[in-house]
This record gives C-alpha cells, structure tokens and sequence, in this order.
C-alpha cells in the first residue's frame, strides 16, 4: 500500500495529485526549485525538497536529484505529472531501481510511445526523411514531451533549416531531448484523443473521446468531452485504435491515444504515455478520479471489466499568463486575485498574492464546467469566465469567452486552424467606456476621506488612463451634493464600488487599484501622470524586449552595421519555455545590438535599434 507519494513537477499538476492524495490519506512531497521556494504547490505539501537552480535543466529535469529527493524525505512513491520527466523511460526506470512504486506505465512502454517517431514507426507510419516542395506544408515536430513546444509549421523549403534548429533547442530546453522529425501537416484538422486506462491484470478501458481543436501554437486552448459530430463508426475505430495501441506494449496506468480527424478519417498522430493536461474533462463525464484510479493501479488493484458509462458533457479551457494580441506573448508580475463562481472546477497552481515568473509555463489554471449537454456546458464555462475576478497580468480571458460563444464552436464546426481565422477578431479590444469615469469616481472618494481633494473642489476634475493600448480621459465635478459627471447620474461611489446609471439603467462598477494599475469589472486601466513626459525615451526602430525572458541566440552574422530586411529575424528570447522571435521592424541597417546569448532581459528592455532606409 502507498503511504507517501513525491510529485516529480510543480505547479497545477502537483497541486492536483496533492488533493487526490489527502483524500486518500497520503502523505505528500513535494519538489521545487528556488524560483518556485513559495510556489504553491511548495506550500501545500506535507514535505518540501529543495532543488537548486532555478531553470528546468537544472532543477525539474533532473532525476537523479528527484529520485534522491523521493528517498530523503521517505516517499514509497513517485507520480511523474506532465511534462517534464513524465515520458522519461529512464527516470522511470531510476524510480524503480531505488526501490520506489512508479505510478505510471512500464519503462518499455515509455520507450516504446514516448518516442513520437517510434510510435508512429509500430502504428506503421514513417516520418519525412527528404523534404521537397510537393511535401509542403510540413510540420517539424519534437520527438519527445508535448504541450506545443518544439513544433513548427514549415511552408517554404527555405525555412525548414531554421525552424529545425529552433525546435531542436526548444524540444531540449523544455524535455531535455532535441529529437525532432518531420511530418506532412494536415490543414484544418479536428484534434480528437482517446484516453485509456489499464491495469496490471489485463483490462483496457477506452473512457471515450475529447476535442482538442482549439489550439494555439500547437498547444492546446479549449478542450472537451466527449468530441462532438463524431460517428458512432469513427469512435468505434479511434477506441479499437486506442486499445490496440496499448495492448501492444503492454500499457499500464492512464494514458491517451491522439488523431487528427479529417475527411471523416482518424490519422494517428500520438500516444502520450502520461495523463493529460485535459483529464479533468473526462473525469467530469465519466464520474472518476483518473489520479486515484493511477495510485491504485500502481498498488495492483484491478479495474472492473467494464468502464462507468459517460453522462453529460464537460468543456474545459486553460487561463493563460499572456496577451493573444501580441502574438500570445507570456505576461509575468503579481496574481492580486484569481476567483471563479461556484460550480466551476478550478485546477490551479496559484492564489492570491503569488508571483508569475518567467521559467515556466505561463498556464494560470484550468475551468472546467459540467452539463446535461454540450450548449449548456459552454454557456457555463463562458458566463463563469467572464464574471471571473481576475487581477493582475493580462491574460487570454476575453478570447476564452469569445471563443467559448464564437458561431463556428457552439456549432462544433472548429478545427486546429480556428485561431489562425479568427484571431484578429476575437482580440478586438472592448474595454467598458464607462471604466476609466468609475475608476477616477472612486480614487476621489478615497482621496477624500484623507482631508480634502487636492485641486479646488469646484473645479471640473480630470484623470487619465491608458486603457486597451489608448489614452483616455475621466471628467467629473465634486458639489455640494456629491459627484457629477456629465451623460451619467452617479448613483454611489466608495473607493471599492461605483454605480452609474446610464440612459436609465443602473450599472455596478466594482474597483481594484494596485498601486497605478486599476481593475475595474474586467477592464484594467493604468493611471498616467497628470503631466506626461514630453520626451521620447527610445530612438524609432529600436526593439525593445516585450517580455521578461532569456537571449537565446542572435541571427547569424548580425552586427551593429548589418543591412536588415524588414521581417529577418534579429534574435530569439526564451520565456516560460518557449522561444519568441524578434525581427526587423523596417528594412534598414541594425545600428544597434544591445544583447548577446544567454543574457537575460526585463520588459522594455533595449535589444536593437533598426535604423529605416530612406
């Protein structure tokens, strides 16, 4: 019988196999590395091992330190998460070796399907070897791990060099593998997996199917179960397929089996030998713990000979740390507050008041909503996300809700190409135009109870915000009877909550300041000086750093005096494990190179200077 289990990964994962655990009355360990020493899923564990570093080479991806950790702090067991070790047969293989129970499969089976290319290899399909331009598009894929990285779409036969190198040291960054391989990419795909469970005795349970179509960068946005307009013929064979998969390397634990679905056929893509960031829906359908279900597993107990059967349908979607419009540029700084309505399940490795760093993955957390049916179940999960208190970096919670209402999703019409075609609208800003007027009614309410205003009272008051990348301006009159503004009646104002009525309606605005940065309902504003700095404070064509992140390398052969295209790339940062590319913004000379590999670099941050041709 399991008694302690160490949790080889941080974050929402661990927090997550950590409360299965309570409930099993299992002790837990946790690992983390000085970056993540107040993480969450630090705080919540019986047991804390430090690992040192910072980076996931030398901290997360290390599994001598792990197993060392398992032993020291007296765990009987390991569960590797996702990501990371999790598909490592050799760290499997080092659990078992120190006398630890593995909760997940066999080390063979790990090497047999963790290996994309060696599981494509015993389904019978090869990968691209010789790349011409009737091949094209392809898709350059790491051999190892998931979650997106070490992907890229190839559709010039000029390109492919690069973004074989650029995946290569995505995939070892993230993995600790640089195996990539070369696959044709189908177009406007339905992204559908089959999760399976087994025992040590034989049993196979295909649990149905989920749609993963909505992705970003290859990673998954928007996920739900089961996968909706599937015929019962196509189930029946992605089920025999997923069965087939496992049976023939012995599969043991949770796993899943993934297809692209086009032309009403299912193309192998994968099995991923770990469970799944998307398990929770599953888990909502078909009434189970898969995490409880892994630890008795792994303690030898049988599953029963058939699965439950599924009821209703579950949408699930990833509130992520960064801005879709900015080409999904991770955000970093303080989570204030992160609340959901009830109903919701939240998996989350965050809470008020911790910190957004910049080494890992920028996934605050998972919504998952339950219903009879799939229409009532995305009008959950949207109404919920949308009446979400969430303060603090930007985050994707907007382009959930427009995705989670968008006509070609309630119509289960999407594919992997949604956001390619949808993008542009979907990120349109709509800030509330009443926000910034309730966010200066109530810094002058709080301003007031500290003795007076600062500008004479009868005078008409002016504040300004940078809302939605535009400067906007508040005006408003204190009087003998209270504030005034002009179109609006206001009804109430207190430094926490404002009310409006506009053309007749009452409207609550509820306000949130953190030193300059407001949140208002889901608005956010940043306050401006009153005075702004007249001054430019970079020359045009300099290339500041959009995020907090690590210079990976510089385009070969760039010096300060380089002529420049607009579009060639300049450099790449690495932040929270993926690679960002920053290219020329005109075509000039670089007169400016302000970085070199492997220097790490704050937000606004100077890297270039591109000086534009005449």
């Amino acid at each position: 019988m399991i008694t302690s289990v160490l949790v080889a990964n941080r974050g929402e994962i661990a927090c997550r196999v950590f409360r299965t655990c309570r409930e099993l009355g299992i002790r837990t360990v946790a690992v983390h590395s000085d970056a993540d020493d107040n993480a969450l899923h630090a705080r919540v564990a019986d047991t804390g091992v430090r690992l040192p570093g910072a980076a996931p080479a030398d901290t997360y991806l290390r599994g001598d330190l792990i197993v060392k950790a398992a032993v020291s702090a007296g765990a009987d067991a390991v569960h590797p998460g996702y990501g990371f070790l999790s598909e490592n047969a050799d760290f499997a293989r080092a659990v078992l070796d120190a006398g630890l129970v593995w909760i997940g499969p066999p080390p063979d089976a790990i090497e047999a399907m963790a290996s994309k290319t060696r599981a494509k290899r015993l389904m019978g399909i090869e990968p691209l070897t010789e790349v011409t331009e009737a091949d094209l598009p392809v898709l350059v894929k790491a051999a190892a791990g998931g979650g997106g990285r070490g992907m890229r779409v190839v559709r010039h036969l000029a390109d492919l060099d690069a973004e074989l190198a650029a995946a290569r040291a995505e995939a070892a960054s993230a993995f600790g593998d640089g195996e990539v391989f070369v696959e044709p990419y189908v177009e406007n795909g339905r992204h559908v997996e089959v999760q399976i469970l087994a025992d040590t005795h034989g049993t196979v349970w295909p649990l149905g199917t989920r749609d993963c179509s909505l992705q970003r960068r290859h990673q998954k946005v928007v996920e739900e179960a089961p996968a909706p307009g599937l015929s019962e013929e196509l189930q029946e064979e992605m089920s025999a397929l997923a069965v087939r998969a496992a049976r023939a390397v012995d599969y043991v634990g949770a796993g899943t089996v993934e297809f692209l679905v086009a032309d009403g056929r299912a193309h192998f893509l994968e099995m991923n030998t770990r469970l799944q960031v998307e398990h929770p829906v599953t888990e909502a359908v078909f009434g189970l713990d898969l995490v409880a279900e892994q630890i008795r597993i792994a303690e030898g107990h049988p599953l029963d000979s058939t699965p439950p059967r599924a009821r209703g349908h579950a949408v699930e979607a990833r509130l992520y740390a960064e801005d879709p419009s900015r080409d999904w540029s991770p955000q970093t700084g303080r989570l204030h507050r992160l609340a959901l309505p009830e109903g919701i399940r939240l998996d989350t490795g965050y809470t008020d008041g911790d910190d957004i760093g910049v080494h890992y993955d920028p996934m605050l957390a998972k919504a998952v909503a339950h219903a009879p049916t799939r229409t009532e179940a995305a009008r959950k999960l949207a109404s919920a996300l949308e009446r979400a208190v969430i303060h603090g970096p930007v985050t994707n919670r907007d382009l959930l809700v427009r995705s989670l209402r968008h006509p070609e999703f309630t119509a289960a019409r999407m594919d992997t190409g949604f956001y390619d075609r949808h993008l542009p609208h979907l990120t349109e800003p709509s800030p509330d135009p009443h926000a910034p007027l309730a966010a200066a009614l109530a810094d002058a309410r709080g301003r007031s109870r500290f003795g007076g205003w600062r500008n004479v009272p009868s005078q008409p008051q002016t504040k300004r915000y940078a809302m939605a990348g535009r400067e906007h301006e508040a005006h408003y009159r204190h009087t003998r009877t209270g504030l005034e503004a002009d179109g609006v009646v206001v009804v109430h104002a207190d430094p926490h909550v404002v009310v409006l009525e506009v053309d007749g309606v009452q409207r609550k605005f509820e306000v949130a300041t953190y030193g300059d940065r407001i949140h208002v309902n889901n608005t956010a504003l940043t306050a401006l000086p009153r005075f702004p700095d007249p001054t430019p404070q970079h020359a045009p064509g300099s290339l500041l750093a959009p995020m907090p992140g690590t210079v990976i390398r510089v385009a070969a052969g760039l010096t300060a005096g380089t002529p420049v295209k607009a579009g060639a790339p300049i450099l790449w940062l690495e932040a929270m494990k993926m690679q960002h590319k920053i290219t020329a913004p005109a075509t000039g000379t670089l007169s400016e190179l302000c970085v070199v590999p492997g220097q790490q670099v704050e937000p606004g941050a100077l890297l270039a200077v591109v000086t534009e041709t005449s």
